[in-house]
């Protein structure tokens, strides 16, 4: 069994998403993670089993982690609609400024097989579930429309989100991802209200 942290593990982790940038996570070898973390070839595999292994400890790794700071910038707000505020400005600014790990996200991981896609699909749902907690605190404020269907408005409010990093991630022009904060807040906001 592989060990699951430590320095050089986060070494790995970290050697990964630039590799998976750069090549893709298709092309990259378990030697080119390797030679990016300085490590030897049989470094990796005391750590992981195989390259799906990496992706799946990747994100996981990443969302857990997203969701723990999320959770302590929420903490301080106020109202729903300066909950829903925040979790856009987190999801920007986070991948906006790592965009080696935005491409890996947005892009590579979207080209996965099933087994990956459950690795990765646990530490979504906790994001998820942030999400349908501030449309519900909204319903019962009267702040959003009591009507909506939670699921549904969660899987709009992720969805567009997503799809401006998605857009911004696969862009050949550079701008700044995290200038369309305010856009995509009034938008989604009004649709919920």
């Amino acid at each position: 069994m592989a060990k699951r942290s430590g320095e050089k593990h986060q070494l790995i982790l970290e050697a990964a998403v630039k590799t998976f940038a750069r090549t893709g996570y298709h092309r990259t070898r378990i030697a080119d993670i390797a030679r990016e973390a300085k490590v030897a070839d049989g470094t990796v595999y005391i750590y992981f089993n195989n390259k799906e292994d990496i992706l799946i400890s990747l994100f996981q790794s990443l969302m857990n982690r997203f969701v723990e700071e999320l959770i302590s910038e929420l903490d301080r707000c106020r109202n729903p609609n300066e909950k829903l505020d925040t979790i856009i400005n987190y999801h920007l600014t986070t991948l906006g400024n790592k965009p080696e790990q935005a491409k890996v996200t947005q892009i590579e991981l979207r080209q996965i097989d099933q087994t990956i896609n459950e690795g990765i699909s646990k530490p979504l749902l906790s994001y998820f579930q942030i999400i349908e907690e501030v449309i519900e605190e909204g319903k019962k404020q009267g702040l959003y429309r009591r009507s909506l269907n939670t699921r549904t408005a969660r899987k709009v409010v992720f969805g567009a989100i997503d799809e401006v990093v998605t857009c911004w991630a696969m862009s050949s022009k550079p701008y700044n991802l995290i200038d369309l904060r305010k856009p995509v807040f009034e938008l989604l906001v009004k649709g919920l209200q």
